[in-house]
């Protein structure tokens, strides 16, 4: 049997779980799984791999503790069912691993610790220190203090962030279905599992459903929304149903759900720039610029920049569009939007005599430049 992958390669693995993996549809919590899933990662551990753990449920449990009898609806009771959730959640998680004799440590993440660039490289030393001293980093979105990140899928845009974060070799999205399909469904019996997707995704987000459980918010749709992401850092990732006995022989490489492999290895700044980073502007550009970016690798100068949209500072992150305003790619700005308004259509050589002063000729450099592959804003 071909394998996916060499586990004997995997030195940094991240596990996803929602809410679905953790508690039934009755709210009971699914021990059996979440026992093997804290051996496997003991035997991952055991051979030196490092694992993070990326988590839902604390809205659930929070829910289940305070005797509601569905996930509640307004931010408020959510923040409030997190706040009550999140110590049993760790609790829980806390007790299987130290029968183990491992150590955990709770990280809870909330949007704007990723964005800034300087607190993301901070949430990235203290988890690779956390790493390196044999913990099991538990993650979660600070659910109780959070408004807007308690809707981004059930951590599934989140486990993607932190794979890249760390530098993972493999994301594992668990879930309640066996993995991708290449048609819906729940209205083509014929459906059948994606062993192995090479196909852009964009062509399954067209059926990708948004349906939760009971008491989880995550959808198909964001598990593909995090596998394209891993897809563009380089990152291997795989879709498969939260069932204990498949642990093993996912890991092994073993054709069991749904595996999307990685593009190209980028480096740690282009992956905070293609999805962490905040975005505050927009710049738009010509198809000649357009081709220089995507086939040439070129930088972007102010002679290719056809409008310019939003308010940013020279330094922000922002998104290139082309002529028919899909992404090209993401960047950080040399110039702030006042100014590179003032040299839209300009030489590089025009810029001081226009501005008084100049910080080069290019608008965005081929450095400070991620592209987007295959794809429209997200």
């Amino acid at each position: 049997m071909e394998k996916r992958f060499d586990p004997s390669e995997l030195h940094r693995v991240v596990f996803k779980v929602g809410t679905s993996s953790i508690l039934k549809e009755d709210g009971v919590v699914r021990l059996g799984f979440l026992g093997k899933l804290v051996t496997t990662i003991g035997r991952l551990h055991a051979r030196g791999v490092q694992v993070v753990l990326v988590t839902s449920g604390a809205i659930a449990l929070g829910a289940r503790q305070l005797g509601l009898p569905k996930r509640p609806v307004h931010v408020q009771d959510k923040q409030a069912c997190a706040s009550a959730g999140q110590t049993e959640l760790m609790a829980l998680y806390q007790k299987l691993f130290s029968t183990l004799g491992i150590h955990t440590g709770q990280v809870l993440l909330t949007r704007d610790a990723l964005v800034d660039r300087r607190r993301y490289l901070y949430a990235r030393e203290t988890m690779l220190r956390l790493l390196e001293w044999g913990v099991v980093p538990v993650v979660n979105e600070n659910d109780s203090v959070a408004v807007d990140e308690i809707q981004f899928g059930d951590n599934d845009e989140l486990s993607a962030l932190v794979a890249a974060l760390i530098d993972a070799d493999l994301l594992l999205l668990l879930t309640d279905v066996e993995g991708l399909y290449d048609a819906d469904p729940k209205t083509n019996p014929r459906a059948m599992v994606i062993e192995t997707l090479t196909q852009p995704i964009e062509e399954l987000l067209e059926f990708a459903g948004r349906r939760a459980t009971r008491f989880g918010s995550g959808g198909m749709r964001s598990k593909l929304l995090a596998a394209q992401y891993c897809r563009n850092c380089g990152i291997a990732c795989i879709i498969a149903a939260s069932k204990a006995d498949l642990l093993d022989r996912l890991l092994a490489g073993e054709p069991v759900g749904s595996f999307i492999p990685p593009g190209p290895r980028v480096d740690g700044r282009a992956r905070w720039l293609a999805k962490a980073a905040s975005v505050q502007g927009e710049i738009h550009v010509d198809r000649g610029a357009a081709d220089a970016l995507r086939k040439q690798k070129k930088s972007l100068l102010p002679k290719g920049v056809t409008r310019v949209t939003g308010d940013f500072a020279r330094g922000d992150a922002v998104v290139l569009l082309d002529d028919e305003a899909k992404e090209i790619g993401r960047g950080v700005a040399r110039y702030a939007s006042g100014d590179l308004a003032r040299i839209i259509g300009k030489h590089g050589r025009e810029i001081e005599s226009v501005l008084g002063f100049t910080f080069g000729d290019e608008v965005v450099h081929r450095d400070d430049l991620v592209l987007i592959p295959h794809g429209p804003k997200s």
